[in-house]
């Protein structure tokens, strides 16, 4: 701050050797704590629970909700600002309240750290939050978004990786009447790969409505909503006949033989994902599953996430990155990985309609990548 002549004599004028001056200089300078930690370079961490409204009311085979409130986090070191996206999940004992609380309590491992060492730092993050991996994710992502923005550069281009080589996306549809589901693909018509929602009584009917508007090639979603190894095996014999290219996570994640036993007789691949969180999942899950389901709110972000695709890699499983209803903060931080796998499922922030932020963009289901740093988003925080 630049004072007058008029102002510094009135101030040295009140002065008794120079500490009366000194004292209303830094009143001026600083007029709040968080000045001063910018000036110091701290870390600043602020918390926002924003809610997102849903254009369809979204129905799996375990619950139905019309919003998400989700948690964001604006991570400021050195005039830097990483931005970062939590989306709790009630599967995995999650909630807004809760992963707040987390991040609160983590701000502490930011205080005085070099980014750049951020192995040490998510090592830390894995120790302290144990029960809210999404809490987890919110930091992480806004860890890398700072370090993409420290170094100029787009994480992608960070990590060696073409945008030009991501797979396309697939687009959801949830469970819900025929006609609303009639209703929803055609509303995805640009989409050339569908997701379907299934795990229910319906799921006959469910697939009926979608082969009555389009041929395109579908996948399918049970989560975990078929509870024997004998049903799961009738449904999949059926769904191949429907055209469907695999089916993500058949039965409940605990029970991993009969998953096994679904495996040898399946005739599509089968995907985890209920039944994986982080890297130290997969190796036993090679012997039932083909591929994995990575989601950057189970696996607490992008850097376990890198972990995980490696190890996938190394046991020769497909590699799919996925998403929960997100805004174009955690859609975009997930983006950064996308040309690394097979397929993609990265529609959250399409689902809903008052997105806060903007980022990657989907043609029809192509991610149309920026050029910006870090994870490439914008908005109002």
């Amino acid at each position: 701050m630049i004072l007058t002549r008029k102002e510094f004599l009135a101030l040295t004028g009140k002065s008794v050797a120079g500490f009366s001056l000194m004292s209303s200089l830094f009143g001026k300078v600083f007029a709040s704590e968080k000045d001063v930690k910018k000036l110091l370079g701290d870390a600043m961490i602020e918390v926002k629970t924003k809610k997102l409204i849903l254009k369809h009311t979204w129905t799996i085979s375990r619950n139905s909700s019309d919003f998400k409130q989700n948690v964001f986090v604006k991570l400021e070191k050195d005039g830097i600002v990483g931005y970062g996206e939590a989306a709790p999940n009630v599967r995995y004992g999650e909630n807004a309240e809760l992963t707040t609380r987390r991040i609160n309590q983590a701000k502490t491992i930011f205080q005085g750290r070099d980014f750049f060492h951020y192995i040490d730092i998510k090592k830390e993050l894995d120790a302290a939050i144990t029960d809210q991996s999404c809490a987890k994710a919110a930091l992480d992502i806004a860890l890398m978004d700072w370090i993409g923005k420290a170094l100029n550069v787009p994480l992608y281009k960070m990590w060696g990786l073409n945008p030009a080589e991501a797979p396309l996306t697939s687009f959801s549809i949830g469970i819900d009447t025929v006609e609303v589901i009639k209703q929803k693909v055609r509303e995805a018509e640009e989409f050339p790969i569908l997701k379907i929602k299934v795990g229910t009584e319906r799921d006959e009917e469910i697939i009926g409505a979608v082969r009555s508007v389009t041929d395109k090639p579908i996948r399918v979603d049970a989560n975990e909503g078929w509870k024997t190894k004998e049903e799961a095996l009738e449904r999949i014999q059926w769904l191949k006949s429907q055209g469907v290219e695999f089916i993500e996570q058949p039965m409940p994640a605990h029970m991993l033989e009969e998953t096994a036993w679904l495996r040898e007789r399946s005739p599509m691949p089968i995907v985890a994902d209920e039944a994986v969180k982080t890297a130290a999942d997969i190796p036993k899950l090679a012997k039932a599953y083909d591929g994995i389901n990575i989601k950057l709110m189970k696996s607490g972000g992008l850097l376990e996430a890198l972990k995980m695709i490696q190890i996938a890699k190394a046991l020769n499983m497909k590699i799919m990155i996925g998403c929960m209803i997100e805004s174009s903060v955690a859609i975009s931080a997930a983006a950064m990985l996308g040309p690394y796998v097979d397929w993609l499922d990265l529609d959250g922030n399409l689902l809903i309609s008052n997105d806060p932020f903007s980022g990657v963009k989907v043609k029809k289901g192509k991610l149309i990548y920026n050029s910006k740093p870090g994870i490439g988003v914008e908005g109002e925080f």
